[in-house]
């Protein structure tokens, strides 16, 4: 009797990458948006088909969902170190927004802004989830400034009345001002000179 070959399985290809496939869907869910991005389209940027792509993730919303996670949690972690250290507090946000503006005007592109600002605020009036995702991504921003800006208080940088959960969010206000604007075209330059000047806000409080 001749065996036949065994069947290749179908699902995920062999070469499957989790953070290669979450970074290509990221990059078309920030082109186009959840709505528009459809799954032909995750399909081409991914390299996977649907049965791939829903043996992996799950549905459209659960793939959007796992990037916008996955988006916050790298954000966090960069916020976190450029906060990190005995840098001044002047320099420490500087870096922030510096890091922010070169991620929202990538090198040979048009300005993208932020993905989870971007994308998510439309889709979070009527999605509960993609609604508590974008919050508890705005906030996790906020915590980052905030214990940054308590150290900066409790050693003196800052006024002793300085109160650091709302500098925090004014800090969060401008990274969100400068995610939009760069959306909408704002000049880079101007973006970098308008968190200059919020940097001399926040550290002027008293």
């Amino acid at each position: 009797m001749v065996q036949k070959a065994p069947s290749r399985a179908r699902g995920r290809p062999r070469a499957y990458d989790p953070d290669v496939a979450l970074d290509s869907a990221t990059a078309a869910f920030w082109r186009a948006g959840f709505s528009a991005t459809s799954l032909d389209a995750l399909s081409d940027a991914t390299g996977m088909n649907r049965p791939s792509l829903y043996g992996a993730f799950g549905d459209k919303q659960a793939l959007y969902l796992a990037t916008l996670a996955r988006y916050a949690a790298a954000g966090r972690a960069a916020m976190d170190d450029a906060l990190a250290g005995e840098r001044p507090l002047r320099v420490a946000l500087k870096r922030v927004y510096d890091i922010a503006l070169k991620m929202y005007y990538p090198p040979g592109e048009t300005a993208r802004g932020c993905f989870l600002i971007g994308t998510a605020a439309a889709e979070s009036v009527n999605d509960a989830a993609v609604r508590a995702a974008l919050r508890d991504g705005l906030r996790s921003f906020d915590a980052a400034f905030e214990a940054r800006l308590r150290r900066a208080r409790d050693s003196g940088e800052l006024p002793a009345t300085a109160d650091a959960a709302l500098l925090a969010r004014v800090a969060s206000a401008l990274l969100h001002s400068l995610a939009l604007r760069s959306r909408a075209g704002d000049p880079r330059a101007e973006l970098a000179a308008t968190a200059a000047a919020g940097i001399e806000l926040i550290c002027g409080a008293s």
